[in-house]
């Protein structure tokens, strides 16, 4: 709530000062007109007469019939509504006297600035002096040819006489009892300014701030003209730091009073204090206009065009200066009109000014060392090397008072590419108070790298980090020019975190250290992976990768629209209680935007239906006899913070994916699947409009998942895989062995394996998958039905006549089937079809011996035993998916591609059967002892 009461007041404070700076803006020009006027009017000769109508200048501020102006000083918020009020009534004011002006505009007249009547027969300054307590406020009355205007508004002898007792009681310290009569005399004449003022005198003797500031505020606005009030509320307001009132209340005071300089001044710092540097240079421009010697002003004006980007224009009013005061310039003005015009590259220009001031006024002395610096350097910058190392003699005799001078002259150098001459003036301030300076050491390193003396860079930038070691882009020039020495280790060194400190040690100010910033890591990892060295890659980076992955994906989440908050609404709906307020000030023009007053009805609206839904629950629950309790929260939900990302060009730099790629293949070398995985999936998603990185992440996914016991983070990219690649083996070997992991997993998957069957008629994996599946619920028939098709697309292949074939055995071996015995012959038939595929390999003798065996017929089981027995089978590497590295096999022993001693097993239990134990016992020796 805190934090939304300060944006409002910063909201607020904004709004305030736009409106200010206009109206200033606007004043600014009437006073202009005003002294042009002026000047028309002091060369007129003879009496001029007035017509009172154009000399008084009207007030803004009316009150309403039977509107009591006390009721409204009381109420604590009437200051902030009377400010915004009268700033936009103001410029409202000023709008009209100018579309009056533009109406009224003839040929050959002028328009005349209305100025103010003195409402009061008896001022209150005149009272005061005839009573000679010397606290009177000094007139501010413009002084006139002709005669003296007379008053419009007389005062009765009632109100003068009130007036007398009240101003008498304030002398005389009894401020309780002038109160009353002031207040009589506001509600008798409420359009009188000096009755506000001594009130607001008196409330200020009594230490009721507030109430004075008040009553001062009224007074200003009922007299316009009297530039004191308006320095007071100045005062009060920029004591009090509340800038855009202050300057609204100083630009009134300069339009009372528009030859105050010193206003003028007050008015252009405060513009320097909140940084409006284009408002702050022309309070200064008008400044010079007014006093045209005042050097200091037109220099600060000058360096606030600059700062503001309108370099062209500080030279513009310096080189008008010069031309006004041609033969004697002020050489600090030339100085900064050349160093302005060196900046903007007019390296002729800015000579030709040094010149015509060594002409002009240093004709009989030597032009000051700053400014035969400047000189030289723009010889430099010409061409005319041997006068600019003539002018710059004199610099190297007294180089250890000039610093700055010599620092200046070496960047000069060092943008003309002239990398000797900048270092021979760079290695004169060694000695001085600037040789610890590491920005030095840094600059002497480049040129050292300009003239390639590496060897002397490293050691200047080395000498650089010893000061300034937060400098990331000095270290990580560092670590590049190590690498490119081949000083490896030196370079991880530099870039590596002090020992046994972390990220979260040094946490005293808001700056992260170094070694924490993104960058130094990102090189550091770059070391790292260049070298293999695969565990310290991954403690670099993966963090930071991890990190700015997951910001990004946040950012492209869409955001769900606030809900607002009962704070909110109720902040909204103050609008409307300031428009109210705005009421009952007759003629005002109410400042609030159409927008704002529209949001508060709403707001409004919204309060009074969420009152209305809370009274009626309320009401139930008391009906049902139930506590009530509301549910509803006025505290705002908190916000959402923004936080910034450690690698914010991870994926604007192209080489930054192959990084995320070998992280992820180091993660999956070190058995950190998860975190591979993790990184993967996260990458993937903001990633997706770069096709080949996301197919080389789903395929690096794919392989680890096939390797990891947890795949379920790897499973869409398996499916991803062979669904792009439905004739590929390899892809549905890796899907079928990560799927099988699941427990029930066809039922997860059944949908995806389905409809490639549906789309896919001709790709037997899927059917085979389905076929594997119903093999382990011993539904033979289905399985036999799926083998089957998949035969259909390949009978020639050896896996699927061994799959129908053990499938329709199977099947022949159930309880309900009544042709088993040619479902047993079929089923062998497709077994010795496996066996002429696979050309008689052990292997193929082993599953048609083992099928006779299962049936129960042992005589030719034996026979196909024996042919197992009689084959010595070599060892052959396991066949693996393409990704997996096939030296990394499992530790086999030798023989594990042989089938002899199953077959020897199996023969000898049928030997045992049936009765030949001896034949069992010597299977058993020849084949399965060691």
């Amino acid at each position: 709530m805190d934090k939304e009461n300060d944006d409002a007041g910063d909201h607020e404070e904004a709004s305030q000062y736009a409106l200010s700076v206009t109206l200033e803006d606007d004043m600014m020009e009437d006073d202009e007109e005003e002294d042009e006027e002026d000047n028309e009017d002091d060369e007129q000769d003879g009496e001029v007469e007035e017509d009172d109508n154009e000399d008084e200048e009207e007030s803004t501020l009316t009150f309403k019939d039977g509107v009591n102006p006390l009721d409204l000083v009381e109420d604590g918020a009437f200051t902030d509504q009377l400010y915004q009020k009268f700033v936009g009534m103001d410029y409202e004011a000023l709008a009209e006297k100018k579309r009056k002006a533009l109406v009224d505009n003839r040929p050959g007249g002028s328009v005349k600035k209305v100025r103010q009547d003195d409402l009061s027969g008896a001022s209150m300054e005149e009272i005061l002096e005839a009573m000679n307590y010397g606290m009177q406020r000094r007139s501010r009355k413009r002084k006139k040819k002709g005669r003296q205007k007379g008053s419009r508004n007389k005062l009765t002898p009632e109100i003068t006489r009130l007036l007398g007792d009240a101003t008498y009681h304030y002398a005389l310290g009894n401020f309780e009892e002038a109160i009353p009569i002031l207040s009589e005399v506001i509600m008798k004449a409420p359009h009188l300014p000096d009755a506000y003022h001594t009130l607001g005198l008196v409330h200020h003797a009594l230490g009721n701030e507030k109430k004075a500031l008040n009553f001062y505020t009224i007074a200003a606005h009922l007299a316009p003209r009297d530039s004191s009030l308006w320095e007071l509320l100045f005062d009060w307001f920029n004591r009090r730091g509340q800038t855009p009132r202050a300057i609204y209340c100083i630009s009134r005071a300069i339009t009372a009073d528009p030859k105050n300089i010193n206003l003028k001044y007050c008015r252009a710092s405060l513009y320097v204090k909140v940084g409006d540097y284009r408002r702050a240079a022309a309070s200064y421009e008008h400044i010079v206009q007014t006093c045209p010697d005042d050097v200091e002003a037109l220099k600060t004006g000058a360096n606030m065009y600059k700062l503001c980007g309108q370099l062209e224009h500080s030279v513009h009013i310096l080189g008008e200066y010069l031309k006004s005061h041609p033969t004697e310039p002020e050489l600090s003005v030339i100085d900064l009109l050349a160093s302005m015009l060196m900046q903007n590259n007019a390296h002729s220009d800015a000579l030709q000014h040094i010149e015509r001031a060594q002409l002009v006024s240093c004709s009989k002395k030597e032009l000051p060392l700053e400014m035969k610096v400047k000189e030289g350097i723009c010889h430099a910058y010409l061409g005319n090397s041997e006068k600019a190392e003539m002018l710059f003699s004199a610099l190297e005799q007294k180089s250890a008072d000039h610093a700055e001078l010599i620092t200046e002259l070496a960047d000069s150098f060092m943008s003309l590419e002239q990398y000797s001459s900048a270092l021979k003036y760079y290695l004169m301030l060694k000695g001085t108070t600037d040789s610890n300076n590491g920005f030095l050491h840094i600059k002497m390193a480049r040129c050292y790298l300009s003239l390639n003396d590496r060897v002397q860079a490293i050691s200047c930038f080395y000498l650089a980090l010893k000061a300034l070691e937060n400098n990331i882009d000095a270290r990580l020039t560092l670590a590049s020019l190590l690498l490119e020495e081949a000083r490896e280790e030196d370079a991880i060194l530099l870039l590596s975190p002090l020992d046994n400190i972390s990220c979260s040690d040094l946490q005293t100010d808001k700056s992260e250290p170094w070694w924490c910033n993104g960058k130094v890591k990102l090189k550091l990892c770059h070391i790292y992976r260049a070298k293999g060295m695969h565990k310290e890659f991954v403690d670099t980076i993966y963090s930071l990768v991890r990190e700015a992955l997951c910001i990004e994906v946040l950012q492209q989440k869409v955001r769900v629209k606030k809900r607002l908050t009962k704070s909110v609404l109720l902040e909204r709906v103050k609008v409307l209680n300031k428009h109210q307020m705005d009421n009952l000030l007759c003629g005002s023009i109410s400042v609030t935007p159409a927008s704002d007053m529209s949001r508060a009805n709403r707001a409004k609206k919204l309060l009074e239906k969420k009152a209305k839904v809370k009274e009626e629950k309320r009401a139930k629950a008391m009906a049902a006899g139930a506590d009530w309790q509301s549910d509803d929260s006025d505290e705002d939900p908190p916000e959402e913070i923004h936080k910034e990302s450690p690698l914010p060009d991870l994926l604007k730099d192209k080489d930054n994916y192959d990084l995320i790629i070998d992280l992820c293949k180091s993660l999956a070398s070190l058995h950190r699947y998860c975190e591979a995985l993790e990184i993967i999936n996260l990458a993937l998603k903001v990633t997706r409009n770069i096709s080949s990185v996301a197919e080389e992440l789903r395929s690096l996914g794919a392989q680890i998942a096939y390797n990891t016991p947890d795949p379920e983070h790897g499973l869409d990219c398996v499916k991803y895989i062979a669904d792009q690649h439905p004739y590929s083996y390899a892809a549905w070997n890796c899907y079928y062995k990560v799927i099988t992991r699941f427990d029930d997993w066809y039922a997860r998957h059944f949908k995806f394996l389905r409809g490639k069957r549906d789309k896919l008629k001709d790709c037997a994996a899927p059917m085979i998958i389905s076929g594997h599946h119903l093999t382990r619920k011993s539904r033979h028939q289905d399985a036999a039905r799926e083998y089957l098709e998949a035969y259909k697309l390949l009978p020639e292949n050896a896996l699927i006549n061994l799959c129908v074939g053990t499938a329709l055995i199977n099947l022949a071996l159930g309880l309900r089937l009544q042709n088993k015995h040619q479902s047993v012959a079929q089923g062998l038939a497709f077994l010795y079809n496996n066996l002429r595929l696979c050309e008689n390999s052990q292997e193929a003798l082993y599953n048609l011996a083992r099928a006779f065996h299962h049936i129960g017929l042992v005589t030719l089981a034996t026979v196909y035993y024996q042919h197992v027995l009689a084959i010595r089978q070599k060892d052959c590497p396991l066949p693996k998916p393409p990704h997996e590295n096939q030296e990394s096999a499992e530790n086999l022993l030798p023989g594990y591609c042989d089938l002899r001693r199953e077959a020897a097993f199996n023969l000898h239990l049928i030997y045992k059967k049936s009765g030949a134990v001896d034949l069992a016992r010597m299977v058993l020796r020849d084949h399965c002892t060691f």
